[in-house]
């Protein structure tokens, strides 16, 4: 006798949790709990890692994460109302930017900024600023070619009715672009601004490539350097809890967002 869809899919969705919880309960015996342990949640090199992981650490991260966001924003909206320019050097300009740093991985830009830069423009990079600061433009340099795409893509979704309405009223082109379209677009597109906000979090620990000093470690550097120190891999444990306690509350954020803007449409 052959068996109902139903009754095959309770069959199938049980076997699934029997071999997960088989799975589980294997990985759990045959685990050395206490090796783990002792490599990786070591709490006498946790307490070694205080106060710096957070006093230095976290906060140089929060703030290369904030300096990277706000200029790569700005320079994206310039970028994306380029892009959307009638004027075609503009849109050229445009493109080639945002094509040639969303192409190259964000290691390969920062490197080029922190020690290509200085050597094409003849100019020490102590003089620019430093490791950290031309390290920060070159990550500056990523955001703002994936924000741009972001910021063309949300000032394209307002509606046509919207600048017409304006431009009706006497507005001129550029105030109606500054007044009207692009405040309703940066509405659209909060949650994946959000999320950009997130990805550059993670991305300031490329930043180790251009150099750092104590003071300008972020979470992963200041992690890796102390794991190595102790030989333990605890350090790093902690730089990714931290990295999910921040982390995790924004995309959280970002959902909810994109949730309530939707039921708004």
């Amino acid at each position: 006798m052959a068996l109902r869809r139903t009754t095959k899919s309770k069959i199938y969705r049980y076997t699934v949790y029997v071999v997960l919880i088989a799975i589980a309960v294997w990985a759990a015996i045959s685990t050395d709990w206490a090796r783990i342990s002792q490599l990786f949640f070591n709490p006498e090199v946790a307490v070694k890692m205080l106060p710096g992981i957070f006093t230095t650490a976290l906060v140089n991260t929060l703030w290369f994460t904030a300096v990277a966001f706000i200029g790569g924003l700005l320079l994206g909206v310039l970028l994306a109302l380029m892009k959307l320019s009638e004027i075609g050097p503009f849109r050229w300009i445009a493109t080639a930017w945002i094509e040639l740093f969303r192409g190259l991985p964000a290691i390969l830009t920062i490197f080029a900024i922190a020690f290509i830069l200085p050597i094409a423009l003849g100019v020490p990079g102590n003089r620019l600023g430093g490791p950290v600061v031309l390290g920060l433009i070159g990550l500056i340099l990523v955001a703002s070619a994936y924000m741009a795409e972001t910021i063309r893509a949300g000032i394209q979704a307002v509606p046509k009715g919207q600048t017409e309405a304006a431009r009706s009223l006497g507005m001129s082109p550029m105030k109606t672009t500054f007044w009207i379209v692009v405040p309703q677009g940066f509405r659209i597109i909060i949650p994946p601004l959000t999320n950009e906000f997130v990805l550059l979090l993670k991305d300031t620990s490329l930043l180790f490539v251009a150099g750092t000093f104590i003071w300008s470690k972020e979470l992963t550097n200041f992690a890796r350097d102390a794991a190595t120190q102790n030989a333990n891999g605890t350090p790093l444990i902690m730089a990714a809890i931290l990295y999910l306690i921040v982390t995790i509350p924004l995309t959280r954020f970002s959902a909810w967002l994109e949730r309530r803007m939707g039921r708004a449409r």
